[in-house]
């Protein structure tokens, strides 16, 4: 009699709730793992890119400093010259004093227009590398499908975010050799900018 009544009260749970049922036929896990970060620093077109990157953040440098320097010694000639200003006086003081502020200003106005374009070699540099890594993932997030689906797998993980694994699950190769078929070589160039919308005339 309990038998009965704990079958059919089991009978009862599965029409309420459909959706435990479903659960258990949920299939196992089937993982691969891929080593991203091999994947961005040795792929062909990767490797290409990071160069040319590197060239230009070299060039930025090298601007960098030839903005600089002149400043950072019209810099120290101001000060000095404000030193030998303050040891005056009467007239030779003041004339000395306008001199001053001429040249403050305009090391003033240099020095905006250099840490102005500093920003803009760096903003590119950015921008350059978002539009490498844009065009990186593109062909990455559909080639995981490809090697997942070859592998009947259902989970594709970073090896970054395993504590251990077999070597067996590792497919960073044939993601590797698919990437570098699919994508020789980037753009490496800033992001593309969005076309400025026209405001409407008035009438």
């Amino acid at each position: 009699m309990n038998k009965l009544v704990f079958g059919t009260a089991l009978a009862a749970l599965s029409l309420v709730l459909p959706g435990v049922a479903q659960a258990q036929r949920t299939p196992g896990a089937i993982i691969v793992v891929v080593d991203t970060d091999r994947i961005f620093r040795e792929c062909n077109a990767c490797k290409a890119a990071q160069t040319q990157l590197q060239a230009q953040v070299t060039s930025a440098r090298t601007r960098a400093t030839q903005l600089g320097t002149p400043l950072q010694t019209e810099a120290q000639s101001i000060e000095q010259a404000a030193a030998a200003a303050r040891n005056t006086t009467g007239a030779a003081r003041s004339a000395a004093e306008t001199a001053l502020n001429t040249r403050m200003q305009q090391f003033q106005t240099r020095q905006t227009a250099a840490a102005q374009e500093v920003q803009r070699l760096e903003q590119n540099i950015q921008s350059t590398q978002a539009n490498v890594l844009r065009q990186i993932n593109a062909q990455l997030n559909p080639i995981f499908g490809r090697v997942m689906e070859a592998h009947n797998a259902n989970i594709a993980l970073d090896v970054a975010a395993t504590l251990a694994r077999s070597n067996t699950l590792d497919v960073t190769n044939e993601v590797m050799t698919a990437l570098n078929a699919a994508l020789p070589s980037v753009s490496v160039t800033p992001l593309p900018q969005a076309p400025a919308q026209q405001q409407p005339q008035g009438r």
